[in-house]
This record gives C-alpha cells, sequence and structure tokens, in this order.
C-alpha cells in the first residue's frame, strides 16, 4: 500500500503502480469491465476515496463516486472525473490518473481543514474504453444522462451480455437512470488525463491546456473488383480490389495531412479469402477521419469522398461504405480554458493550448454543463495504450497543484 507520507506526486504514482497489481493478463495490466480485476479496482478507488475524507458510493454501472458535500444553500456540483477500465495490455495513467489525482487533493484540502462554496464529485468511470462488449463510455454516459439501454444486450466473447454480467455482480440494472445529473444543478465538468501524444513532450511543457475534443467519423469500406489468376490477367485489365485500397489509404494520407488539426488513419486493411496468385477481388478497410472542429473534419470527409469516387470509376470497382459512428468535436467551455489557463501560469508553466485527438469521458458532458480538461506530459514519444506510457512524479506533483488552485479559484 502506497505511503501516506509521500509528496503528493509520488503519493499519485505509487497508487497507480498499486492499481495496476490487479489485471485479467499476467505479466501486463487489462482492466475490463466487470471482471474480478475490475471489481477489486473500484473496491480500492472507494477505500481511498473514504480514507480521504469523501462520502464514497458505487452505482448501478460500477462507476465509483466521492463526494465533498458543501454547507452552502443551492450549491452546484463540480464533477472532476475519468475512468478506470483500461485496453489490452495498457498503460497505468491513462484514466486513472484523472482519479487518483484528484481524491489526492481533496484528502490535502481537508486535512487542511477548507470547505467549498460546491459540492465536489470524484467520479471514476467504470467503463470507457469498451475492451470487453465492444461499448464504450457507459459509466459517463450515465452520469451524463445519456445512457443508451440497447448497450445492455451488447456481448462479450463468451457471449455473456451487460445486463447478464450486471447481474452477476449483484448490480441493479433497473437503476441506471438514477446515475444521471440534472445539468441546472451543475457547476461543470473538469478531467485530467495524459496527453497520450508527443505534443507537450516536444514543446518541453508538462501541462497543456485542452481547447476541444476531436469529433470523429469512422466507416468501413468494402471494395469489389474482381479476381482472376494472377499469372493471366494483364495489368491492364484488372479490377484489383487491392490496389484500389492503397490508393483510399494514400489518399487519406495526403489530405488529412494538409491541414493542421486534422488527422485521417485508415487502421484495418484486409483481403478476404486472398491468395498469393490471385488478383483480388475484394478488400475491407476501415476509415476514421478526426478534428478539433467539426466543419474542417466534414470538409476533408468530403474530399476524401470524392477521391474514393474517382479511384473507383478509374479502376472500375464499386466500394460500399458504412457508418459506424459519427461523434461531434466537443469545445472547452471559455470560462473553463480561463480558469485552467490561470492556475496553469500561477504554476509558472507557460500556457499551451491544443485539442484532443483522442475521445474522453468529458466528451459525454458536452451540451450538459461546461467542460474542461487539463493534460499532463507523457515520456517515451508520448506512447499510450502500452506499458511503455509513461509520466513522472514531479508533472503529477504540478498537476495537483493546478488543479487545486483551480478548486480555490472556484470558492473564490
Amino acid at each position: 500500500m502506497p505511503s501516506k507520507t509521500l509528496p503528493i506526486g509520488q503519493e499519485i504514482m505509487a497508487r497507480a503502480d498499486h492499481l495496476a497489481r490487479w489485471s485479467d493478463m499476467p505479466g501486463g495490466l487489462t482492466c475490463a469491465y466487470l471482471t474480478p480485476a475490475h471489481r477489486a479496482t473500484a473496491k480500492q478507488l472507494r477505500q481511498w476515496m473514504v480514507e480521504a475524507g469523501l462520502r464514497a458510493s458505487v452505482d448501478a454501472l460500477n462507476n465509483v463516486v466521492g463526494r465533498w458535500s458543501s454547507d452552502v444553500p443551492d450549491a452546484k456540483t463540480l464533477i472532476v472525473g475519468s475512468h478506470y477500465d483500461t485496453v489490452r495490455d495498457a498503460g497505468r495513467y491513462d484514466g486513472r490518473l484523472g482519479i487518483l489525482l484528484p481524491i489526492a487533493v481533496a484528502a490535502q484540502l481537508k486535512a487542511e481543514g477548507r470547505a467549498l462554496p460546491f459540492h465536489l464529485e470524484i467520479i471514476a468511470f467504470a467503463e470507457e474504453e469498451g475492451v470487453r462488449f465492444g461499448t464504450t463510455y457507459l459509466g459517463s454516459s450515465a452520469v451524463a444522462g445519456r445512457f443508451d439501454p440497447a448497450a445492455l444486450a451488447a456481448k462479450d466473447k463468451d457471449g455473456i451480455t451487460v445486463a447478464e454480467a450486471l447481474r452477476d455482480t449483484g448490480l441493479p440494472a433497473d437503476e441506471i437512470p438514477d446515475a444521471a445529473r440534472r445539468s441546472e444543478d451543475l457547476l461543470g465538468y473538469l478531467e485530467i488525463h495524459i496527453e497520450q501524444g508527443p505534443v507537450l513532450l516536444n514543446a518541453g511543457l508538462p501541462l497543456g491546456v485542452v481547447t476541444a475534443i476531436a469529433g470523429a467519423v469512422r466507416r468501413k469500406l468494402t471494395i469489389t473488383g474482381e479476381a482472376g489468376h494472377a499469372g493471366t490477367v494483364p495489368m491492364g485489365y484488372r479490377r484489383d480490389a487491392a490496389a484500389a485500397a492503397a490508393e483510399i489509404v494514400l489518399a487519406v494520407e495526403k489530405i488529412c495531412g494538409s491541414m493542421p488539426g486534422l488527422v485521417g488513419t485508415v487502421g484495418q486493411l484486409a483481403v478476404p479469402d486472398g491468395a498469393v496468385n490471385v488478383v483480388p477481388g475484394r478488400c475491407e478497410l476501415s476509415l476514421d477521419i478526426r478534428a478539433g472542429d467539426d466543419t474542417l473534419r466534414d470538409e476533408a470527409l468530403a474530399d476524401v469522398e470524392r477521391e474514393i469516387a474517382a479511384i473507383a470509376a478509374r479502376r472500375k470497382v464499386t466500394i460500399a461504405s458504412v457508418d459506424l459512428l459519427r461523434a461531434p468535436a466537443v469545445s472547452c467551455a471559455p470560462a473553463m480554458l480561463k480558469r485552467i489557463a490561470d492556475a496553469v501560469v500561477k504554476a509558472g508553466v507557460p500556457v499551451h493550448s491544443l485539442p484532443s485527438g483522442a475521445g474522453h469521458d468529458a466528451v459525454m458532458f458536452g451540451g450538459v454543463t461546461d467542460v474542461g480538461m487539463l493534460f499532463v506530459r507523457c515520456g517515451n514519444g508520448g506512447i499510450s495504450h502500452n506499458p511503455r506510457e509513461i509520466m513522472t512524479a514531479d508533472d503529477a506533483e504540478l498537476a495537483a497543484q493546478v488543479f487545486r488552485d483551480i478548486l480555490l479559484d472556484y470558492s473564490a
């Protein structure tokens, strides 16, 4: 168990190490929704919340909620949170930093006898990554009042549904709507997260102020050409589905590399039933385009669509497209941006503003309440979702100081 005498940055790091003991896999960290490792992690987080002087509870989705109630009449609630589930073979700080850091700061403020003129809720969201059931944002969507009951029917690889997993864990699925917070009761939502990228590292800065969380469009493309003998079909007569796919990959790279803040990725590429001596007649690929501005993203998507149509016509193939996801960008509230930036400056750090290309639980609170995010520098080239994900105790300490000053600024 981490020592209570450690400086706050070291305490956060030690607790992240402690949580990594519970894993679904040997020799690494995987913590999927409602597995034994997941339930043990929730139990530990709840204990730390209690030790910090918070009133801790677990809701119907296994979100762990630590509440510091204010004595001020009609006080609103500031939610600070992130997720404690992980991807497969994960790092130790993605999501979990945004839980452990506010718990440590709340404990520090309570030990000093401070009082807040607002309610503070530190929420450890139970599921954001979607590893077990292919779902995302289960925990935060419920708190934001956006839970989709259809998610209860999602199945894991063993055919167990979310509803069955909740029942087997003793969690009351019929009480999920009770987790929703009312917009009029909220002061805002703040998330502290590792950057999961190299921008701050390359800039030599420990902290960044997030301006927006990128909106994304994801699609599955199926290219149908004509299979043929690799030795007897002349090059000019081919309707090669894989060659068309290759052109699409390069087109996405060119179009999405032309504007700052825009990214495009083909992360999956397959030739079903392909053979070394057969011209590919079918190819499947994914498309993921993101930007912090929906207009920029949609203009890029339109350019990609025009290029895909031209490729299909030129190569005499057909290309079918199915939308998998369309998520709008979430802009951080100007008041939140200023509050976070002021605290960063107070900590002696230059303000570096940047968008988040990754999705976060904060997405669920866009349009529900003011949203703000603070990024903390990653090491190892900014790698995340990987065992080589690292950060430093000094950066955690600095981020804790900034979070503390944000709370005290609200109080002032």
